[in-house]
């Protein structure tokens, strides 16, 4: 017989283990690969130009100070040097290096200038930023540009050609928005870079083009609240932020296409993974649990699902962070239903030993 308090002790310790990411490596076209350090609140050793974060957690709340940079973001030690023009490209991946977890919500990028200051100096809290590219929902289709960072492509967004030389840092970020139904539930994944743009462009923003992170997104934004689910209708979305900036418009970076010609799996992965479906769950009878097959349990996945971590973060029921094998389960149960999972190969991966999705406590079997 199993007890609500005892299944849900390793639903709320291990659902998240994995489900959250950073910028691992940016690629600049014709320039360097700069590769980031694993978040951690050590600072890393190492000739980094990525600004290292020390979380890889969602950041929630637009007011939140983790949104500037990330959250603690370290300066960076090196400065990389690029070109106007160049096209750069984010390979997102989860804490633990495999595959980015996320399917749903835009990327933004965002240049600020540092001015005479190197950027690996430069206070970001006090930097005005300027919005260069983003990207959202695929032409005429409701699915988003970041399902395809699942399968391994990357982000992407090009440098302006007519830039004024100079000190920059980048800012890249993901808004996830499985979870933006409720106020508050949109969550931010910010990321910096440092770089020194060549060339001899005369480009810059105007005034009423710069904003401040935080304070140029709001909670109650179309494009971060998300109540009605029209709004994830093809064509419905509307990008937070500033618009693109006049002298980025002409690069084509408003809703540029993510980068899909890269296909190598993430670091770790043994399959590239998929994109969340959103079909709704098919009615069947609503009286029994749906389950999952049981496999034998060995000792190893016995103490991988019982193995502490770092944070737990609510809600662990939600069907979109939920292992792409349960997803398709879930869709075989009406509203309502028990999902169970006892399979030794769940317990032992980076998800709940036991997922229940849909329920509370009050209906778990006792």
């Amino acid at each position: 017989m199993f007890s609500a308090s005892y299944l849900l002790l390793p639903l709320l310790l291990v659902s998240y283990v994995s489900a959250h990411g950073f910028v691992h490596e940016i690629s600049v076209e014709g320039g360097p690969t700069l590769t980031g350090a694993v978040p951690s609140d050590q600072r890393q050793k190492g000739n980094f130009a990525i600004r290292q974060i020390k979380s890889a957690f969602p950041n929630k709340g637009a007011k939140n100070p983790a949104l500037n940079c990330g959250p603690g973001a370290f300066a960076a030690s090196a400065v990389a040097t690029i070109q106007p023009g160049a096209k750069l490209s984010f390979d997102w991946r989860a804490a633990d290096l495999n595959a980015w977890p996320h399917d749903t919500g835009p990327s933004l990028t965002y240049l600020a200038s540092c001015g005479n200051t190197p950027c690996n100096e430069f206070d970001s809290t006090k930097a005005k930023w300027f919005k260069i590219g983003q990207q959202g929902q695929k032409p005429n289709s409701n699915k988003w540009f970041q399902g395809d960072l699942m399968k391994g492509a990357k982000a992407t967004a090009t440098i302006p050609s007519n830039i004024a030389p100079g000190n920059y840092l980048i800012r890249h970020e993901i808004i996830a928005l499985h979870l933006a139904i409720d106020k508050g539930g949109a969550e931010f994944y910010p990321a910096c870079a440092q770089v020194k743009i060549g060339g001899s462009g005369t480009g810059t923003p105007s005034a009423d083009e710069l904003v401040s992170f935080p304070g140029a997104y709001s909670d109650t934004d179309p494009g971060i609240f998300l109540p009605d689910n029209s709004q994830f209708s093809k064509g419905n979305y509307k990008f937070p932020g500033p618009a693109i900036a006049k002298l980025a418009a002409s690069n084509g970076n408003a809703g540029a296409p993510a980068d899909t010609t890269t296909t190598t799996k993430a670091s770790g992965t043994s399959g590239t993974a998929k994109p969340t479906s959103t079909k709704s769950a098919s009615s069947v009878g609503a009286t029994k649990a749906c389950k999952l097959r049981k496999s034998k349990t060995t000792k190893a996945a016995r103490e991988a699902a019982a193995a502490p971590t770092a944070e737990v973060y609510p809600p662990p029921y939600e069907p979109r962070h939920a292992p792409p094998r349960l997803r398709r389960a879930r869709r075989q149960c009406a509203p309502g239903q028990r999902l169970i999972d006892l399979s030794a190969s769940h317990l032992a991966a980076s998800s709940s030993s036991l997922v229940f999705m849909g329920l509370h406590a009050g209906s778990l079997p006792s």
